[in-house]
């Protein structure tokens, strides 16, 4: 099964998947040459048979399973992300002892802020500790943004913002996540997950948000083994003749069914609310009123996932009338929002929400007050944290509107009032 997508150092690149189709790793993998936009061909081995064809490997339950083989011929069993972002040549070390700006996240907002930074000449580096795109990478098709009336990928979409940065001069290090701040001497020092350091005058968080889980039993086991976060671009076209649930009703919760309902014999929509007018876009709303294999069941919730290696059945509550029903599935998405990535900010004087989101700008006051944190005699800048010169943009930040347009704007806001900072406005 190929997947198209892009070139890897500018030669077209097929990576070869082989495992069994219960290998989270394996999934794991076709997650991220997915979300990078990697050619990349999935060869399930069904029966110890076939898995004896690869050199070396024994039978299913080899722990040298799942092989990626490279389009020269090389091999790695086994492999984490991290190892197949190396040998596609992705990691590397920061060139700069300091930089203008450090931008973490790359998603739609942290790659518009890398794009218009580097474009204005400031010194860039882009941090992401996964795959470019952020969780709209995972789109199977964005259709309300702007310039793209028959709709694009957010893994394309992301992948062309990332030439664009490239292009202009901005450094972007792959795999790579901040794990503590610290702020002083006018610069801005974060220690990095390898044990590096990244030093900058200035900062723009943009790290978006975690999926947010159904926190049930089992769940954890079977997480790429029938249990799968976010739209699952890359599983649609296994999805061939099977019944696929999603869970959620907001647009990439619509998005995944619309995608989906092009390879499944069913698609099944399971809603909390009482339908989807009051969380999704209209458009999809009508897109999926006229698909013919997608059905919506509202006011439920999932309670229960049964299976031995691999995801099997569903246990799902009517929420008025209190009844389950037991449904077999082998596929669930879940696409019910997240909560943000800002772990790294405890310890820092940079003030969160009760949820956890990053406060900026006027958001900061109390009484007409700034907190005690704030030194300054100028008020922060809108997109300004409790931290002068630290930045937040996108879905990260407290009261920020969850849209792919809305975070590639906050982004190039962002980095104006990087510049103003920088000029000591």
């Amino acid at each position: 099964m190929i997947h198209s997508a892009t070139k890897i150092n500018g030669a077209t690149a097929l990576v070869r998947v082989y495992g069994p189709a219960s290998s989270t790793k394996a999934y794991e993998i076709r997650d991220f040459l997915s979300r990078s936009v990697v050619e990349y061909e999935w060869i399930e081995l069904p029966t110890d048979e076939a898995a004896q064809k690869l050199p070396g490997i024994a039978s299913l339950s080899d722990m040298r399973l799942p092989v990626c083989e490279f389009p020269d011929g090389t091999r790695l069993f086994c492999p984490s992300i991290r190892d197949v972002a190396e040998r596609l040549g992705w990691v590397t070390k920061p060139r700069l002892l300091e930089y203008d700006v450090s931008i973490y996240g790359a998603g739609p907002a942290g790659l518009s802020a890398a794009v218009y930074a580097a474009s204005e000449g400031l010194r860039t580096v882009l941090i992401e500790r996964n795959a470019v795109g952020g969780q709209a990478g995972s789109s199977s098709l964005i259709e309300n943004y702007m310039g793209f009336p028959a709709g694009i990928s957010g893994a394309k979409l992301a992948e062309r913002a990332r030439q664009q940065a490239v292009k202009f001069g901005a450094e972007i290090l792959h795999l790579r996540e901040g794990v503590n701040a610290e702020f002083h001497d006018g610069r801005i020092v974060v220690d990095l997950a390898d044990g590096t350091h990244m030093v900058a005058k200035a900062n723009i968080c943009a790290t978006g948000i975690e999926y947010r889980r159904l926190n049930l039993a089992n769940e954890s086991r079977f997480l790429g083994a029938g249990v799968f976060y976010g739209a699952g671009a890359s599983e649609a076209p296994m999805c061939v003749n099977e019944t696929v649930y999603v869970i959620g009703g907001g647009n990439s919760a619509g998005q995944a069914a619309m995608n989906f309902s092009h390879y499944a014999d069913k698609v099944i929509m399971l809603v909390r609310g009482s339908g989807l007018a009051e969380t999704l876009s209209d458009y999809l709303i009508k897109k999926i009123e006229i698909a013919k294999n997608i059905s919506v069941i509202s006011n439920c919730e999932v309670t229960a996932l049964h299976g031995e290696e691999t995801l099997q059945q569903i246990t799902v509550r009517d929420l008025v009338e209190g009844t389950t029903q037991i449904l077999d599935t082998t596929r669930l998405f879940v696409c019910i929002g997240g909560l943000p990535n800002t772990e790294w900010a405890k310890g820092t004087s940079i003030i969160r929400d009760k949820a956890g989101y990053l406060v900026t700008g006027a958001d900061l006051y109390a009484d007409g007050r700034p907190p005690d944190a704030w030194k300054l005699e100028r008020p922060p800048f809108y997109l300004e944290t409790s931290v002068p010169g630290s930045f937040a943009a996108g879905d990260v930040r407290h009261g920020s509107v969850k849209r792919v347009a809305s975070g590639v704007g906050e982004g190039a806001m962002a980095v104006t009032f990087v510049h103003r900072y920088l000029a000591g406005a």
